[in-house]
């Protein structure tokens, strides 16, 4: 795949769930790759790879022999995935701070000083995705698979709420570097409890920040309402 598709890809992909976070795609109706191309500029065959990626990331969902629809995703569906989360991951912090750091965790370790210290030679992108990768390092070094099994469906379910600020709030992506690096050196320590501490803090801030982005696309939203009714 060439680096200017990768890149128009993205492009609608982010076009695309814009659309879809502030209900600017009918829910009822199914998506039309030929009028989301045109609607946003893109080419069919991003918008087809666009569409294929958030199905596989649950924000849309294929019916057969009916075509591809929005997925109704509401914040107290991130709110439950939170908790489930705090349960989950702070107790594979507390296992994998129980065995010790693998060398795999380990190796986190020098990136995310460098992100923090150099961070003009990291995009966002990829500060969030070494960070999604880090959690399921700890997840590996827990050593319990019933654990993982769990887990993992739950986060490509979700991926797309658990990926917003990625897209919106870079800010959010930058200090979550610094709390992965504080769980990481607690696993170090084997401190079980304070990477289960860290781990669970980690995840609110996360939380609430998925809070704010919810909560500025509706107002968004509804300042878009408020011109369109103005437009008469």
């Amino acid at each position: 795949m060439s680096v200017a598709f990768q890149l128009e890809r993205d492009r609608a992909y982010r076009l695309l769930l814009d659309q879809i976070l502030t209900n600017q795609v009918e829910v009822d109706h199914p998506l039309s790759e030929r009028k989301l191309a045109d609607a946003l500029q893109v080419g069919r065959t991003p918008i087809r790879e666009a569409i294929r990626d958030l199905v596989r990331d649950g924000v849309l969902e294929a019916r057969p022999a009916r075509g591809t629809f929005v997925r109704r995703l509401s914040l107290e569906d991130v709110r439950e995935i939170y908790e489930v989360r705090a349960a989950l991951e702070g107790m594979a912090a507390f296992r994998a701070a129980d065995h010790g750091a693998t060398a795999a965790l380990k190796a986190y370790g020098p990136r995310f000083r460098e992100m923090i210290n150099r961070p003009e030679r990291f995009d966002v992108a990829g500060m969030y995705d070494h960070g999604a990768e880090f959690h399921l390092e700890v997840f590996r070094a827990a050593r319990n698979r019933n654990l993982m099994q769990i887990y993992e469906p739950l986060r490509l379910r979700f991926r797309v709420a658990l990926g917003l600020p990625r897209f919106y709030d870079h800010d959010r992506v930058q200090a979550s570097v610094h709390e992965h690096l504080a769980v990481l050196e607690a696993i170090e320590r084997r401190d079980r409890r304070e990477a289960q501490r860290l781990m669970c803090d980690h995840l609110a801030q996360g939380l609430d920040a998925r809070v704010r982005i919810f909560e500025s696309l509706r107002r968004y939203q509804a300042s878009e309402t408020d011109r369109r009714r103005a437009r008469g």
